[in-house]
Formats: structure tokens, C-alpha cells, sequence
């Protein structure tokens, strides 16, 4: 489990250290171009767009902003092929506020050639949510810039 939020932690990282460069393009006004508000059903726009950036490394099962939420498949760090995470991530809030988003995490081990259930250290879902939510604020610091 270390080496998938390691994962993501380079990636929020990475996000923190873009926000410092500037990043996205500019229309001929000099307006940076990212991700609206809301989305034509309601999801916050921000936390959508950073959701699917900040999950980039991993597979994505499903994306239905009419459920407002996001299915991930199996994700497994090639250096440990014998652990492996899934995540959901349901939007519970059109604005952009830290009750805006919520993160579940399902891992399995493999024992004997089976997969099973493994317990989730209870940050794991607070960090991902974090990296969201700072990854959705740089959003739109840049298009308000």
C-alpha cells in the first residue's frame, strides 16, 4: 500500500510544483483554459478534472457525472504485483469544499495465487482526497489568473 500512495504523492508533488510554474494554455485574451465550474449535471468542474488528473496513473472503469462518481480498476505498482488498490470516488457537493468529495479505497493482497481483502490505512482515503482538493484549488487559481 506504500508504494500506491507513494504513487500518489509524487503525483500531488508534481501538482504543487506545476501551480508554482503556471501551467494550462491561454486563449487569445491571455485566459487560462481548464476545467468549468460545473458540469452540465452538477459536478464541480475543478474537482472532476483534478479527480481524473490526480488518478491518471490508474485505470478508470467508469466516469458518470449524472451518478457523480468515478470507478477505478485494479491499479498494482509493478514492483509489487502481489498487492493491488481500486478506488471510488463519489462527488457529494457542487462546490469546491473539502465535504466536496469522498474517497473509498478497496485493497487485496494475493495469497496462494487468491485475492483477498487487506485492510486500508485510514489516512490513505484522506490523502487522495487531499491531492484532489489541492489539485482542484490550483485549477482554478489558474483560471482566475
Amino acid at each position: 500500500m506504500t508504494k500506491i500512495l507513494r504513487s500518489i504523492m509524487i503525483v500531488w508533488v508534481s501538482l504543487v510544483l506545476a501551480a508554482c510554474s503556471g501551467f494550462g494554455s491561454n486563449d487569445s485574451q491571455g485566459r487560462v483554459n481548464l476545467a468549468p465550474k460545473t458540469t452540465a449535471l452538477g459536478v464541480n468542474g475543478y474537482l472532476w478534472q483534478a479527480t481524473l488528473d490526480t488518478l491518471n496513473f490508474m485505470p478508470i472503469d467508469q466516469a458518470d457525472p449524472a451518478a457523480a462518481v468515478i470507478l477505478t480498476g485494479w491499479h498494482s505498482e509493478p514492483s509489487d504485483l502481489n498487492e493491488r488498490v481500486k478506488l471510488t470516488v463519489q462527488f457529494t457537493a457542487q462546490a469546491l469544499r473539502s465535504d466536496g468529495v469522498k474517497v473509498t479505497v478497496l485493497r487485496q493482497i494475493r495469497e496462494n495465487n487468491i485475492w483477498v481483502a487487506a485492510p486500508v490505512q485510514a489516512s490513505t482515503a484522506l490523502t487522495i482526497e487531499e491531492a484532489i482538493l489541492t489539485k482542484a484549488r490550483m485549477l482554478k487559481v489558474a483560471q482566475v489568473n
